[in-house]
């Protein structure tokens, strides 16, 4: 019994290490780090730490339950990493591209609207979580996924092969 209870005290020991090792607070990221792509034309924006602190709030709050992650529960071939928003249409790696698509969601060819299937500002009253996000609540939640690469590496929307 006394074995038992000492094996779960050091697997939770190592566990929350781990996690505080491995997860970087928006003090510890720097300039370079938190720049992301502002728009198609290539044009950047350095988050604040505000924007960085309240990105990953909002984004726990309205989007985590679906995109733990960033992997998209319910199809893990099309999750939030870099190479999959760059591949959408429109491209959606970057701040611009993200708002939209939380304003209006599209497939990801962008041919059909899902606004009744995807949590969208469009469809609020569906969607109660998006109910009182503001323009800039959005920036920041996109900012929070565009950086997740970052600091994630291939982990964050790595799909089947990391979650």
């Amino acid at each position: 019994m006394i074995r038992r209870l000492i094996g779960v005290v050091v697997a939770t020991i190592l566990l929350t290490l781990q996690m505080i090792v491995g997860t970087a607070t928006a003090l510890e990221l720097d300039e370079a780090t938190r720049t992301v792509p502002l728009n198609a034309q290539g044009d950047t924006v350095v988050l604040s730490l505000k924007q960085v602190k309240e990105g990953k709030a909002l984004f726990n709050y309205a989007c985590a339950q679906c995109h733990a992650g960033g992997v998209t529960k319910t199809d893990k071939n099309v999750g939030l990493g870099s190479k999959a928003l760059a591949e959408a249409v429109p491209n959606r790696n970057n701040i611009a591209g993200l708002v939209d698509y939380m304003n209006n969601p599209t497939t990801y060819d962008g041919e059909i609207d899902i606004s009744e299937l995807h949590p969208s500002i469009k469809n609020a009253d569906i969607f109660t979580e998006m109910r009182n996000l503001t323009e800039d609540d959005l920036i920041a939640i996109a900012g929070h996924i565009l950086l997740q690469p970052k600091i994630l590496g291939n982990q964050w929307g790595g799909g089947k092969n990391y979650h």
